[in-house]
């Protein structure tokens, strides 16, 4: 730091002074032709004065003797050494006194001025002085008879000029001590300060006195180094929290996944080889709000699982380009380098037309697929077009997706979801040497409900195209194979659960997907019940209601959810147990979602008037049974619910997991609340300790209610401090290190070892 002062020092004396040297020096220039032209202007007033003068006494025939008076008269002037009169050949008439010895013949000037009959004035050396002299012709009649010249002393201006440097000087000295002083203490105030205190803080960290969370000294002046710092702080701090967490579980004989585990095992496995993710949604959006851009991520499990593999191998994730700002910000290949603030691997977009989004989103994805595989009692909706534009969509994505690994090596590709049932048969086409793995994220239904599917055959087909295919629950993967069976050609190895087809093996294995949950002691604090239960009073102040218990329920306001049926459950509890009446209120967050689809559109409306009958019926003064917050929350809004709520109420009629109930489990830090699950979901197969319900039993689900608000608190807490535990065991990252490995494990057939084919068009199956 002294080193850095000196330096600033010497360099702000240096560029001062230069500065302020090329000031004065333009300044003396200008003082001094402000001089001369002053000099210049009297000369020619006094000289013209002068000429008259003499002009009119040679008139009159004056002698040497009248002259030399008018000479006399005008020789009191400031700064004038004197004057002299000459005749037309150069003899002096008259002369001041002063100049008699230095003007012995007469200057260049009065020659000229009498040759051109012109006045001549110019600076020159006199006799070792510096003067100036004007001469003017004399007339008689129009007739040059003889000059007169007027010579100024001008070392007055040389002596001004000096003291104009000597006050410039003086004036640099100040002003460089002034501005160095400045200059030292703004270095120390605005960036020596915070950058010890900067210092101080992450000597702090590295000692493990403080935690990352806390807030960073102020660092404005210097904001990318700022956000580098908590960047390298935090990954600081997660390193240690990993080392730590990992040390005590191996003292203790278990293992735990984390995202650091995770990129490890992931890296090990790719074994130099690089992995591509595809899925509709995409991890960073970019909206533009006003004049800028804004970045968010979707909540998604997804983001959470696939980031750290993603970032450990340089990885590529393929999606759909949703973001109106999307566009602006991708280069000239449609790619991105994300996260934003600390990029670690590549954002390939693809782009949709308003038509294909129609087709194949709303159309065959939502209104076909989706209600076909969640056996929830509305009929799907197949459509010529919709399909056509399907194979469109799944064709660009693979155009995309072979681009993308055209000088990989043995790529890696997971494909996410129903969106692109044909994606890993044209991906494998191409790329026999790819290994290819699709997660679907839905339940996959008995062959009868998927026989309904017009082109049954051509979806079984595309996914058989990859080397792995993934469900949530063994039951899927059981239902899939039977589908296999009655739709295509293929011999199913059930022992092996695996489908060989057209000389390639496709192996079907359960992956039930998790969420993230930090790994805490979960040791019950009363300090923490006490401060939930407080944070719930401000929460329903804040609502506008007063209630004693509270339940919540989160949910995208989907037909499969089975939200008509929660409300009217809770109807049936109020109506079999009054004493809750005025006590017990129920909280439900139903995202608005696919309202373009018709089915969805009136949905909303009829969830929103169910609970606006059942709290007309039963609610008085400030209390009603139901609220019903119809808009997107954010994760960390519902964390607050979730901590604040007595009970979690997940009624869907089919899912293939449902992750609210985990995430409900995972935010209960304190092991409090209590978790009724429907046993129509994924979820239900894992937290056992759950009260499972027929959520079509409206009146088993309304006694679940009660038994819950009525539990004690012990045995609220074993069955939640169990199901942490599942969780934990089984979070996000393993269930995305499970489904890698077992990808990157398979032995692919013989055929699929030839070297990649050149990219072409790519067809249906």
């Amino acid at each position: 730091m002294r080193l850095l002062s000196l330096r600033l020092i010497i360099s702000l004396i240096v560029g001062i002074t230069l500065v302020s040297l090329g000031f004065s020096y333009q300044q003396v220039l200008l003082e001094k032709r402000s001089l001369r032209s002053e000099l210049e202007r009297r000369s020619e007033v006094l000289g013209l004065s002068l000429a008259q003068s003499v002009e009119k006494n040679m008139d009159s025939g004056s002698t040497a003797g009248r002259l030399q008076r008018v000479v006399n008269s005008f020789g009191n002037r400031e700064h004038l050494l004197g004057v002299a009169v000459f005749d037309r050949q150069g003899a002096v008439l008259a002369i001041s006194p002063a100049l008699a010895f230095m003007l012995r013949v007469p200057p260049h000037q009065v020659t000229e001025a009498m040759a051109a009959n012109q006045q001549q004035s110019s600076f020159f050396t006199l006799d070792q002085t510096r003067v100036h002299i004007f001469a003017t012709p004399v007339h008689r009649q129009d007739t040059v008879v003889g000059a007169v010249a007027l010579v100024h002393e001008v070392d007055y201006i040389h002596a001004q000029n000096l003291r104009t440097w000597r006050q410039a000087f003086l004036g640099i000295l100040v002003q460089v001590f002034l501005i160095v002083l400045i200059t030292l203490l703004i270095v120390r105030w605005s960036i020596a300060g915070p950058i010890a205190r900067a210092a101080q803080w992450m000597r702090a960290l590295r000692m493990g006195r403080i935690s990352s969370r806390q807030q960073m000294p102020d660092l404005d002046l210097f904001k990318p180094l700022a956000w580098e710092v908590v960047t390298f702080a935090e990954s600081l701090n997660q390193a240690r929290n990993a080392a730590e967490t990992e040390a005590r579980l191996r003292e203790a004989g278990e293992s735990s996944w984390t995202a650091d585990r995770l990129a490890v095992q992931i890296q090990s496995r790719l074994d130099g080889s690089r992995l591509f993710v595809v899925s509709n949604r995409e991890p960073y959006i970019h909206s533009r709000n006003g004049k800028s851009i804004e970045v968010s991520v979707p909540p998604s499990g997804l983001v959470t699982a696939l980031e750290p593999v993603l970032n450990a191998c340089d990885g590529t994730w393929i999606a759909h380009g949703s973001g109106d700002a999307d566009s602006e910000v991708v280069d000239s290949h449609n790619r991105l380098r994300v996260p934003p603030h600390d990029p670690r691997y590549t954002l390939r977009r693809v782009w949709l037309s308003k038509e294909e989004e129609e087709g194949y989103y709303y159309g065959f994805s939502n209104e076909g697929l989706w209600p076909l595989c969640h056996i929830a009692h509305t009929r799907p909706i197949f459509r010529e077009r919709d399909f056509q534009i399907y194979q469109e969509v799944n064709r660009k994505f693979a155009a995309a997706v072979l681009e993308e690994i055209a000088n990989t090596p043995k790529p890696v590709v997971l494909v996410q979801d129903y969106h692109f049932a044909l994606l890993p048969r044209m991906i494998k086409e191409k790329r026999p040497d790819a290994r290819v793995a699709i997660f679907w994220h839905i339940p996959w239904p008995n062959p009868e409900s998927f026989g309904i599917c017009p082109w049954q055959r051509q979806l079984v087909d595309g996914l058989l195209g990859a080397d792995l295919i993934g469900f949530h629950i063994q039951s899927h993967c059981n239902n899939f194979l039977q589908t296999v069976d009655r739709v295509v050609e293929s011999r199913i190895e059930g022992d092996h659960f695996a489908v060989l087809r057209q000389n390639h093996r496709t192996i079907v294995r359960p992956f039930p997907i998790s969420v993230e949950l930090a790994d805490d002691e979960s040791v019950f604090v009363p300090a923490r019940y006490d401060t939930n239960y407080q944070e719930r009073s401000a929460l329903m102040h804040s609502l506008g209601v007063e209630s004693a218990f509270l339940g919540i329920g989160v949910d995208r306001v989907d037909y499969t959810k089975g939200i008509h049926e929660r409300f009217r459950a809770i109807e049936r509890f109020l109506e079999k147990y009054p004493k809750y009446q005025g006590r017990f209120t129920f909280v439900q967050i139903g995202a608005p979602s696919r309202t373009h689809i018709k089915r969805y559109h009136d949905l909303l409306a009829e969830v929103e008037a169910e609970a606006e009958r059942i709290n007309w019926r039963f609610q008085s003064g400030k209390w009603k049974p139901i609220l019903f917050l119809k808009r997107q929350h954010s994760h960390e809004e519902i964390e607050v619910y979730y901590r604040a709520a007595d009970l979690c109420l997940v009624t869907s009629l089919h899912d293939g997991m449902n992750l609210v109930a985990k995430e409900f489990l995972a935010a209960r830090k304190d092991e409090r609340g209590v978790l009724i699950l429907s046993q129509f979901t994924g979820a239900a197969r894992e937290l056992r300790d759950a009260l499972l319900i027929n959520p079509y039993d409206i009146d088993q689900t309304a006694e679940a209610i009660r038994i819950a608000l009525e539990m004690e608190p012990e045995e609220k807490q074993m069955r939640v401090h169990r199901m942490r535990k599942v969780i934990r065991e089984n979070n996000i990252y393993r269930w995305a290190a499970n489904l890698v490995t077992e990808l990157c494990e398979l032995r692919l057939d013989p055929s699929d070892k030839t070297k990649p084919q050149h990219r072409g068009s790519v067809t249906a199956a």
